[in-house]
């Protein structure tokens, strides 16, 4: 009976835990817990699309108007398309950002994300959970943009997904390939990956 309330009390510890860091944390740090930094990017252009900010036309990105929006993420977005460019490279360049890696080194110190591979923990997707079922957040940041109504910002960030298979098996192989590398690389020191500390920090 004790082991049974004991795993109560830790599950229950952990949702606390999980809601006590939610607290800190807006769309763009649940959208990357959800999908990644590919997630972040894409919800930061559904909602600069939303705002009137950028265009999306068959596959392109545009900007239409004024920014309003003063978050990193969302001027990440607009830096990488002063002009017409397809949203795949926008995504792309968005992913590599400086406000992706802050993000994920908050979310790191928080507990809700691996610090060498970048994947969501057990708190993280207890957080997810948590988010999901108070319905607090837009549908498409936890779910991707295949839950968007039908029109062309649906159609445009589903068809920049979409990587010819031989290609995509290429491009599969030299990213493990890649990631195998870097593990050998980093797999004897103390720490991986993103840290806690600051810039200057020895990691």
């Amino acid at each position: 009976m004790s082991g049974r309330g004991g795993s109560g009390v830790t599950r229950s510890w952990g949702r606390r835990r999980a809601e006590d860091a939610g607290g800190v944390l807006d769309r763009y740090a649940y959208a990357f817990l959800a999908g990644g930094r590919r997630r972040v990017a894409e919800s930061a252009v559904v909602a600069l699309t939303e705002q009137g900010v950028l265009s999306l036309r068959a596959t392109r990105l545009r900007p239409t108007g004024e920014v309003q929006s003063a978050h990193a993420v969302e001027h990440a977005v607009i830096a990488a398309c002063p002009r017409s460019k397809r949203v795949q490279e926008v995504i792309d360049t968005v992913g590599r950002s400086q406000p992706l890696d802050d993000i994920a080194r908050q979310l790191v110190c928080l507990g809700l994300l691996s610090g060498r591979r970048q994947r969501t923990t057990r708190s993280g997707r207890l957080l997810l959970a948590a988010a999901a079922s108070e319905g607090s957040l837009p549908r498409y940041v936890l779910e991707g943009p295949a839950v968007l109504a039908t029109g062309p910002v649906r159609r445009g960030l589903l068809s920049a997904t979409s990587i010819p298979d031989g290609l995509g098996r290429t491009l599969r192989r030299m990213g493990k390939a890649l990631d195998d590398d870097h593990s050998s690389l980093t797999d004897g020191a103390p720490s991986g990956g993103i840290g806690c500390g600051g810039s200057a920090g020895g990691d």
